[in-house]
């Protein structure tokens, strides 16, 4: 079984669309699961929700599509504001209703951030305003008492392209982010995710018949600078130049 994982889309539909068309050359997949986060940013949240809605993936919700379909307020995010203003009230459903986990076989679950939360970091720590790996102890901890007939765990949400083998066999395997490779949370503490470049990222997981699994990361070329203007038109600067370079501002 072939697996596509794709995550954190952020609204980047040509990004997105250079993804499929790599994962079309490369031969497809068995299945293209989608980890959420799929319009939240300053680009192009509502053709890339219809192009994700004509393709029907199996999809998770994110942090921010519960974000977007939220009631507008002062506390809103820009980028999740942008969003749910492009939006029809019916999208915005759509990705409310979205399942927090999602079993795509039976030894996959598929989730955004961590199995019982779309917000908080799994596999991540913020060291010196930077996410890094976290821990194995922490880690495992984090995960509590997920069921362990789940050997792969496929998560999202801090944009790093990460596998990590935990002490008992299972594997965590985050793709890295499709259409935002950096960004900035003001939420404390403050800290910034770069990919370190502008490609667009997903992952391929392998799984043959005896159960051993493979992986594959791919960081694919695609049009940026369209994206960074894009950005730049819809006066987010910092988005700009995350999208042109896979880092935040210094």
């Amino acid at each position: 079984m072939k697996i596509a994982v794709i995550a954190d889309i952020h609204g980047n539909v040509v990004a997105l669309d250079a993804v499929l068309a790599d994962l079309e050359k490369r031969g497809g997949a068995d299945l293209i699961v989608n980890l959420g986060d799929c319009v939240a940013g300053p680009l192009w949240p509502r053709e890339t929700f219809e192009r994700l809605e004509k393709l029907g993936l199996p999809t998770v919700r994110g942090n921010h599509d519960r974000r977007v379909a939220e009631k507008v307020s002062d506390e809103m995010w820009p980028s999740d504001r942008f969003a749910h203003e492009q939006l029809t009230p019916q999208q915005r459903d759509a990705l409310a209703a979205l399942p927090l986990q999602l079993e795509i076989a039976s030894s996959v679950l598929a989730f955004h951030a961590r199995p019982d939360h779309d917000e908080r970091y799994l596999a991540d720590a913020i060291v010196d305003g930077y996410l890094v790996r976290a821990p194995l102890v922490a880690i495992e901890k984090r995960l509590g008492q997920l069921d362990p007939a789940y050997r792969l765990l496929l998560c999202g949400h801090s944009h790093r392209p990460e596998l990590v083998r935990l002490s008992d066999g299972r594997m965590i395997f985050n793709p890295g982010s499709v259409g935002e490779p950096a960004y900035f949370d003001d939420t404390e503490p403050a800290h910034a995710s770069q990919q370190g470049s502008p490609h667009a990222r997903y992952g391929m997981v392998e799984i043959d018949p005896e159960g051993a699994m493979h992986f594959e990361f791919f960081a694919i070329t695609y049009d940026w600078e369209s994206a960074a203007r894009q950005a730049e038109q819809t006066g987010r600067p910092e988005w700009a130049h995350a999208l042109r370079t896979g880092f935040m501002p210094a």
